[in-house]
């Protein structure tokens, strides 16, 4: 097994500006369509795409020692569906929405391929929301009032986004089960609660992903472990009264929303908290939301906005700090033989190519860990 740190020059690749956005050229990203159970080989088979290097005919990367057989590097689960990027956003949007389908293009360009997932169906979001609410979305019949506190126009773009999204971390969550972890790279939209969204977010996925995991059996102990620098305030409405789901939230207590439900765990940061601070608080958290909750699964949500950078922000990390925090995510939950599901979070700048980059760092530290 190839050691983790040879897995720096693969997603370099990433960090590269690709030649072309598909969104100019048409073309789309290579998908696998989704499986809830795959074979051992998957992450060697599915997860990469043609674009890969081949040396005598075997798909390879470069690395600091030379080739590396792709066969040799367990990747991570990557999830993905053209609709995360709603056209109907405009690029000049205080939500950089294009940040998608750069994220999907820089992975294609190394060579990886995503599954795709399918739109979750009223009856699945209605798990969780309010019919009502669901419906007034899916037929962008919602109120103003309620389509200004979400912060989007509900256009049938925003609806059909939405749904895969929520569709994306249901599949994500199911592979990481069977792998061991999986990424969505989208989701994470933890203001909407049961009653409507807000903050951009739509529909709770990861708390339709978890109620559906309890539904069916699959998972009993789920803690959520939210490192979006916001409070993951609609996801602890959704489940204040779910002694099944341990919900931890690590935010900038100075940042939105004011009104901060009670989480079972809840680290509020001040105002311009850098690495250091940040990750011994974080290494905490981990520890006792590990030994309250016990769970069968985390869904990570993987924020990049704690970066100093970032226009939403108002704590002060690094680009290293947000790899060491998310790497650490990962060594953790594999530590205690815990499966991972990961959600892209949260990200504001006014170049969606920076943001971007910063979420690519989620998957360089998960592939790092899973080597």
């Amino acid at each position: 097994m190839k050691k983790p740190q040879q897995l720096t020059m693969t997603v370099a690749a990433l960090t590269a500006k690709p030649q072309e956005q598909h969104r100019n050229t048409g073309k789309r990203p290579g998908f696998v369509r989704g499986v809830f159970f795959l074979s051992p080989r998957f992450h060697s088979v599915f997860a990469l795409g043609g674009n890969a290097p081949r040396a005598n005919g075997k798909a390879t990367i470069g690395s600091t020692e030379g080739e590396i057989d792709l066969a040799d590097v367990k990747m991570t689960p990557l999830i993905h569906h053209p609709a995360y990027d709603a056209d109907s956003v405009p690029d000049g949007h205080r939500f950089p929405m294009r940040k998608y389908s750069i994220v999907a293009d820089r992975l294609t360009a190394a060579g990886r391929s995503f599954l795709k997932p399918d739109l979750a169906s009223a009856a699945t979001l209605s798990a969780v929301h309010a019919p009502g609410y669901v419906d007034a979305v899916l037929s962008q019949t919602l109120e103003r009032k309620a389509a200004r506190r979400i912060g989007f126009e509900i256009t049938p773009a925003i609806a059909r986004r939405s749904r895969a999204a929520v569709g994306g971390t249901g599949l994500a969550a199911r592979i990481a089960l069977n792998e061991g972890a999986a990424i969505n790279l989208a989701g994470g939209s933890h203001h909407a609660d049961g009653q409507g969204g807000a903050g951009f977010c739509v529909f709770n996925d990861v708390a339709v992903a978890a109620q559906g995991l309890l539904e069916a059996g699959l998972a009993h102990r789920i803690a959520v472990i939210d490192l979006d620098v916001h409070h993951g305030d609609g996801t602890a409405r959704i489940f204040a009264d779910e002694s099944a789901v341990f919900t931890c939230s690590v935010h900038c207590e100075a940042n939105w929303p004011r009104d901060k439900p009670p989480s079972d765990l809840d680290v509020g940061l001040e105002r311009g908290a850098g690495d250091e601070a940040y990750l011994r608080s974080l290494e905490d958290a981990l520890q006792e939301a590990f030994a309250r909750a016990q769970p069968d699964i985390v869904f990570y949500n993987a924020g990049v906005d704690p970066h100093a950078e970032d226009r939403l922000g108002l704590l002060a990390l690094s680009d290293a700090g947000l790899y060491k925090r998310d790497r650490r995510v990962a060594e953790v939950c594999r530590a205690a033989g815990t499966p991972i599901c990961a959600v892209l979070g949260g990200g504001y700048s006014k170049d969606a190519d920076a943001v971007a980059r910063r979420h690519l760092l989620l998957v360089e530290a998960m592939d790092a860990v899973a080597t």
